[in-house]
């Protein structure tokens, strides 16, 4: 995980915003929002939220009392720039992201969940679902490197494992066929798999690390490791294709 990150997302987006202070302006970013890490993710997702003050100042405090948040986050910014293929840098990413917004937004929810604090965990989840258009379930885990692009119709259930340097597109549904129960009832993706736009996978199963699963794909069975797989009820199809791992 690059620790450094955090100290340059910032750089990033002072230098932006005295090149650019009209997309400060347009933002509603101002100079306190890049005092720390933690002050400009609290900034951008109030931004999102409208300008929310009580979410800004809960996802402000939240980095305060957990700074091993910080990197995290910094590190989705900085895979999701290196992965991407759009212009910009880090600056751009935090700012202009939904999907990076909407696992920052997960990142201090799911804090807040681990601490006991369900109702504020689920409100904040509510809000910033509303204004990204996700529903991340505070309880799921996402290790770190998640690339999330566009997030649109992003779900993920509360049993949700999201192991590290996962990439996933827009409209896709981590959730449970019902007949699951207990603390397994969602899926487990493996480290560095590839999930396609659209792609709607159920109930306990695992897709394996370096997997792919092809866009509009449906899958109700475990992926192998480092395989592909298509269709609505998805078959495998050979040697996984895509990966996004170092």
């Amino acid at each position: 995980m690059n620790k450094t990150a955090g100290n340059s997302v910032v750089v990033e987006v002072q230098r932006l915003m005295e090149s650019r202070p009209d997309i400060a302006v347009l933002l509603g970013l101002n100079a306190d929002a890049t005092r720390s890490f933690g002050d400009l993710a609290a900034a951008v997702l109030g931004s999102v939220c409208q300008g929310n003050v009580q979410l800004m100042e809960t996802v402000g405090q939240v980095f305060r009392d957990n700074p091993s948040l910080n990197a995290l986050c910094e590190h989705d910014i900085a895979e999701t720039a290196r992965r991407n293929f759009e212009p910009g840098g880090m600056a751009a990413t935090i700012l202009y992201a939904r999907g990076v917004q909407a696992v920052m937004a997960h990142r201090v929810s799911h804090q807040l969940w681990l601490d006991g604090d369900a109702e504020l965990s689920l409100a904040l989840k509510a809000v910033c679902g509303r204004a990204l258009a996700t529903d991340i379930h505070p309880g799921a885990r996402i290790g770190a490197g998640f690339w999330l692009d566009h997030a649109l119709g992003f779900v993920a259930g509360e049993t949700v494992v999201i192991e590290e340097d996962v990439s996933i597109w827009h409209g896709v549904t981590l959730g449970s066929t019902l007949s699951d129960s207990g603390d397994t009832r969602h899926p487990a993706i493996g480290r560095g798999a590839v999930i396609g736009a659209g792609a709607i996978v159920l109930g306990n199963i695992r897709i394996g690390a370096g997997a792919n699963v092809a866009a509009g794909s449906i899958v109700l069975k475990d992926v192998p490791d480092h395989t592909a797989v298509v269709g609505t009820k998805a078959r495998e199809v050979g040697a996984a294709r895509i990966s996004f791992t170092h």
